[in-house]
C-alpha cells in the first residue's frame, strides 16, 4: 500500500506567509514606471514558492521516494528512492541550532536525507521503523512545530499591519 507525506502545513504556511509579508507592499510603494512590472514579478514569485513547498515523501513495501516539483529540481532539490532492503542505517548529524538531520545511508554508502518536515510524521516514523528494523528513537522534526507556527502568526500580523498602513 502507498502513503503519501506531504510537506507539513505549518512549513508552507510560514514560508508563504512570509513571502506574502515581506513583497506584498512592493507593487503599491512601486513607481507607475514599474507598477506592473512588480505585479507580475509578485505573482510569479508566489507560484514559484507555492511549488517548492509542494514536495513529498511517497512510502510503500519495497521502497521510500522523495519526490519534488519542476521548479524545485531547476533550483537543486532532487528526486529520489531508497528500498528498504537496501537501507543499512540511520546516522544523525547535529545542526548549528541544537537539532539533528538524519540520512538514511544505503549499502552502497550512499546519503538520501531523511524528510522531517512531513505531516503524520509519527506515521511516517512508525513506517520507518517497520520496514527497515532500525532503532528510531532519535527521529524527530528538525525544528520544534512551535517555531513554524510563530513565524507563521508573525507573518500574518505584519500583512494586517501593512494593510492597516495602507488603508489609513
Amino acid at each position: 500500500m502507498v502513503e503519501k507525506f506531504k510537506t507539513l502545513f505549518f512549513v508552507k504556511s510560514s514560508l508563504i506567509s512570509l513571502y506574502l509579508a515581506l513583497t506584498c507592499p512592493i507593487p503599491f510603494i512601486s513607481s507607475e514606471k514599474l507598477k506592473i512590472f512588480s505585479i507580475i514579478t509578485f505573482f510569479f514569485g508566489l507560484l514559484l514558492i507555492i511549488n517548492i513547498t509542494n514536495d513529498y515523501v511517497d512510502t510503500c513495501d519495497k521502497k521510500i521516494s522523495y519526490k519534488t516539483s519542476f521548479i524545485s529540481k531547476i533550483f537543486g532539490k532532487k528526486n529520489w528512492e531508497i528500498f528498504w532492503k537496501d537501507i543499512k542505517l540511520i546516522k544523525s548529524l547535529p545542526t548549528s541550532q541544537g537539532s539533528n538531520i538524519h540520512y538514511f545511508i544505503s549499502n552502497k554508502n550512499e546519503s538520501f536525507l531523511v524528510p522531517q518536515r512531513v505531516e503524520n510524521f509519527e506515521r511516517f516514523v512508525s513506517i520507518i521503523e517497520e520496514k527497515t528494523k532500525l532503532n528510531i528513537d532519535k527521529l524527530s522534526y528538525i525544528s520544534p512545530l512551535w517555531t513554524y507556527k510563530l513565524l507563521t502568526y508573525m507573518s500574518i500580523l505584519m500583512i494586517i499591519g501593512e494593510l492597516i498602513a495602507f488603508i489609513i
